[in-house]
C-alpha cells in the first residue's frame, strides 16, 4: 500500500573486511509482522547484515531503516532490537526469571511491570514455573525459550535470530522450528531469521532472502524460491536438482527443445514469451524427485531417456538413485520408497513433463521472469 511504513528496509547496504567484500549493496525490506529468512552458506554476509541491522557493526555504505527511521548510526541500546545469538548468551549466574528481565531493569521499569511482563512472557514461551532455575539445568530447548523471551520482553519492533537451533540435535530442532513459528505468530513480531539450513527456511518462513557472496540472489516466498529457482545457485541450494547443459534446438514460443547429448533431448515449457535464439548455450534444472523411474519406455511423457542404476540408496519415505544416461552423464532421483527398488545395473527409463524443468542461463539470454 503506498505510503506505509515498512518495518525494516536495507537500502544499499556494504560492509568489507580488509580486501574482501562480505556485504555487496544489499537492499532488502520486511513488512511489518513478517517472517523472513536470510538463507545461505556459511561465509555469504548473513550474519554480517543482522549485526549491522543491531547495530554491532557500522557499515561502509547504505542505510539501515526502521519503522522508517534512519538508525545507520544510531547506537544498539536506542533501537528498539530483540536479537537471540547462536550461543543463546545466557547468563549462568542469573536465574531464567532475571535472565529476562535482565532488558526492563536496565530500562528501569518499576517492579510491579517487571514482574508482570517477565510472568506472562515465561507463560508465553511454556516455561510457567521455571523462573527459579538456572540455565545450566535447563534442555536446550529451554535454554533457547529463556533466550526468545529475554529478547521479546522488551516489546522490540524487531526481533533478530542469528541461527537460534544450530546448536540442538536433530529432532529438538524440528520441533522448535514450529515453535518458534508459533510464538512469532503469537506475538506478530517482524522477525528476520538468519540460517544456512533450507529445510529450516522453508518451513518458518512467510519469504526467505537466498544470499551468495554478500548479495541477494532470490527473494521470494518458500513456494516460489523452491518451485521457479532463477539462478543456478538458488536451484543447487535449494532442494535437490539435476542441471544439464545443451544448446537450443528449436523454440515454438510456449516451449523450447534443448539438445544436451545425442541421446537427451530435453522439452521444457518456457515462462516467458522471450525468444530463445536456435544454437545458444543454456544451462536447465530438474527437480530430482520430479524425475519418474519405470522400467519401460512411456511414450506420452515430454522426456524420457534410458538409463543404467549406478547407485541406490534407502532413505526412508524416499529411494534415491543415481542414473547413468547413455552418453554416460548422471542424474539424481528421489522416488517413493513404496516402488519396487531398482538395483545397480538394472536398465530403466527416467523421465520427467515439459513443466518440470527449468531454464537458468544462457548465451545472449536474458534471465525468465
Amino acid at each position: 500500500m503506498e505510503g506505509t511504513v515498512e518495518a525494516l528496509a536495507l537500502r544499499k547496504l556494504r560492509k568489507s573486511f580488509s580486501s574482501s567484500v562480505a556485504v555487496d549493496g544489499m537492499d532488502l525490506t520486511l513488512s511489518r509482522g513478517e517472517f523472513v529468512s536470510l538463507l545461505g552458506p556459511s561465509g555469504c554476509g548473513k550474519s554480517t547484515v543482522l549485526r549491522m541491522i543491531a547495530g554491532l557493526l557500522q557499515p561502509d555504505s547504505g542505510e539501515v531503516l526502521i519503522e522508517g527511521k534512519n538508525v545507520t548510526a544510531l547506537a544498539v541500546h536506542k533501537r528498539n532490537i530483540g536479537f537471540v545469538f547462536q550461543s543463546y548468551a545466557l547468563f549462568p549466574h542469573l536465574s531464567v526469571f532475571e535472565n529476562v528481565a535482565f532488558g526492563l531493569r536496565r530500562r528501569r521499569l518499576a517492579e510491579a511491570d517487571v514482574q508482570s511482563r517477565v510472568t506472562n512472557v515465561l507463560e508465553t514461551v511454556r516455561l510457567h514455573g521455571l523462573g527459579d532455575r538456572r540455565p545450566s539445568q535447563l534442555s536446550g530447548g529451554q535454554q533457547q525459550r529463556v533466550a526468545l523471551a529475554r529478547a521479546v520482553v522488551t516489546q522490540p519492533s524487531l526481533l533478530l535470530l542469528d541461527e537460534p537451533l544450530s546448536n540442538l540435535d536433530a529432532l529438538l530442532r524440528e520441533e522448535m522450528r514450529l515453535e518458534l513459528k508459533r510464538l512469532q505468530h503469537q506475538l506478530g513480531i517482524t522477525t528476520l531469521f538468519v540460517t544456512h539450513d533450507q529445510a529450516e527456511a522453508l518451513a518458518m518462513s512467510d519469504r526467505i532472502a537466498v544470499v551468495n557472496g554478500g548479495r541477494l540472489e532470490q527473494i521470494g516466498t518458500p513456494e516460489e524460491i523452491y518451485a521457479e529457482p532463477a539462478t543456478q545457485f538458488v536451484a543447487r541450494f535449494i532442494g535437490r536438482s539435476n542441471f544439464l547443459t545443451g544448446h537450443i534446438e528449436g523454440d515454438s514460443g510456449c516451449r523450447a527443445v534443448v539438445r544436451c547429448a545425442k541421446d537427451v533431448r530435453v522439452v521444457i515449457e518456457k515462462r516467458s514469451a522471450h525468444v530463445l535464439t536456435p544454437g545458444s548455450v543454456v544451462r536447465i534444472a530438474i527437480r530430482q524427485e520430479r524425475v519418474q523411474l519405470t522400467r519401460a519406455f512411456v511414450a506420452d511423457t515430454d522426456n524420457c531417456f534410458p538409463v543404467t542404476v549406478a547407485l541406490r540408496a534407502y532413505g526412508g519415505s524416499v529411494q534415491h538413485y543415481i542414473l547413468r544416461l547413455q552418453s554416460g552423464a548422471e542424474i539424481g532421483a528421489e522416488v517413493r520408497a513404496a516402488e519396487p527398488a531398482l538395483r545397480p545395473g538394472d536398465v530403466a527409463y527416467a523421465g520427467w513433463t515439459a513443466r518440470d524443468g527449468r531454464i537458468l542461463s544462457g548465451e545472449g539470454w536474458s534471465r525468465e521472469g
